[in-house]
């Protein structure tokens, strides 16, 4: 019977990750079942298949256990080769994005062990700062205690002068969270390639209510303008990116980089971005899109908990803080990836956002969506986590390449793009 009972659930969670259940409510617990069953199925896997084979003695063999476990392995494959199949999305995405020879822009073109899958790396997916990556801790950009701090994270031996510099604010719902629970992957892969990667802390609702969280990731980039020089990086040069709140701060950030309100004591320091890579965002706070899933949202959650006020007292403070209201033609370059399960922030609103900085953006849109992929795809090692850091890792090499040769981004593969239109047309 305990056979059976572990079965049932293996069987259960599969088939959520594969089809979620939809709903305010149901979303938040069909995400966590869903998140790790999906990012953790080659180990789901391997315990089905163990535990099976261990039950096949004659006489505690379960007819209906052994069919269950069959269904979930037929499941759990099923995810892993969709997991696969990212390396091929997130390829065309960039190639749709910014032209089919943005590879030329690269330092090399990555090899196919270079894209492969690291299987040997995903025995552990929890161990991912490496021993070659040094983190400094706890470095003070505003006097919020442990809320205004920030972790640096480098290359140990190599010299590192005018790098370039990526910004990743963490997730949360804008309640809870830390800098050092997100964006690990990415960070510690791009610190080895010569990046410098800082992770930072903010200040959180219901305590501080938005905009407070918003005034801190520019603070943020204020401190990096001023000091991360000293830690081997380019002022000059900066990405953002983070994932749900962090993916919404992100967005909102490069899309505000002089708003005034969102400045306060410090409005004329300099918080614009180079590029942004907003993963599974929250886009739309004034239910502006129209989706019923924002406007409960909004109403349920945005309203009495982050804002602390109304929607009909104060509709302007909600679309200030809604990146799809804020868009304009100067908007830095986007990578937005989004997952297509996602139960936390359906994927109709990054579609909207994508489609709105097309018609709106001037500078590239390059967009992902990442099929049966959950929210937080990308906190820990997985098939479909690595794939994602690859892509970003060459969108960003493409990105830096082109601002050291002085390259304008968006007119150099604009034409690129045209042409790769006319040839399929024609």
């Amino acid at each position: 019977m305990a056979y059976l009972r572990r079965q049932i659930l293996t069987a259960a969670l599969t088939a959520n990750a594969i089809r979620p259940i939809p709903g305010l409510r149901a979303g938040i617990p069909s995400f966590f079942a869903g998140w790790m069953t999906n990012e953790l199925a080659p180990h789901l896997l391997a315990l089905t298949a163990a535990d099976t084979v261990t039950h096949l003695g004659p006489k505690r063999r379960s007819k209906a256990g052994l069919a269950l476990a069959a269904a979930s392995a037929v499941g759990l494959g099923h995810l892993i080769r969709t997991a696969g199949k990212v390396k091929d999305g997130v390829e065309e995405a960039l190639t749709e994005g910014i032209g089919v020879d943005y590879v030329e822009r690269l330092d090399a073109a990555p090899s196919p062990a270079e894209l492969a899958t690291n299987w040997r790396s995903l025995v552990n997916p929890f161990k991912i700062v490496t021993p070659d990556i040094e983190v400094l801790r706890n470095i003070a950009y505003t006097d919020a205690g442990r809320r205004g701090q920030l972790d640096i994270y480098r290359a140990k031996d190599q010299d590192l002068t005018d790098a370039p510099v990526l910004l990743q604010v963490h997730g949360g719902g804008w309640t809870i969270g830390d800098k050092r629970e997100q964006g690990l992957p990415l960070m510690t892969h791009l610190a080895a390639k010569g990046w410098i990667c800082v992770a930072i802390n903010y200040r959180l609702a219901p305590r501080n209510p938005f905009p407070a969280h918003i005034i801190d990731v520019k603070k943020a980039i204020a401190w990096i303008r001023e000091n991360i020089a000293a830690y081997g990086g380019d002022p000059d040069y900066l990405a953002i990116t983070g994932g749900s709140a962090g993916g919404h701060l992100a967005a909102l950030a490069a899309l505000t980089p002089d708003v005034k309100e969102f400045q306060p004591g410090f409005e004329d320091a300099d918080t614009s971005v180079s590029v942004a890579i907003p993963h599974y965002g929250v886009y739309d706070f004034a239910g502006a899109t129209g989706l019923k899933s924002m406007i409960l949202m909004r109403d349920r959650f945005l309203a009495p908990r982050i804002l602390q006020k109304r929607w009909k007292d104060d509709p302007e403070a909600f679309e200030a803080a809604s990146p799809i209201l804020q868009i304009r033609p100067d908007a830095p370059d986007f990578f937005v990836l989004h997952g297509t399960n996602d139960t936390l922030v359906p994927v109709e609103q990054a579609r909207l956002f994508v489609a709105r900085l097309r018609e709106v953006a001037d500078n590239s849109v390059v967009y992902a969506e990442l099929p049966f992929a959950q929210h937080a795809y990308d906190i820990f090692k997985s098939v479909r986590a690595g794939h994602v850091v690859k892509a970003i890792d060459r969108y960003l090499h493409w990105h830096w390449n082109g601002y050291r040769q002085g390259l304008d981004v968006s007119e150099v593969d604009a034409d690129v793009i045209i042409d790769n239109a006319e040839a399929e047309a024609n």
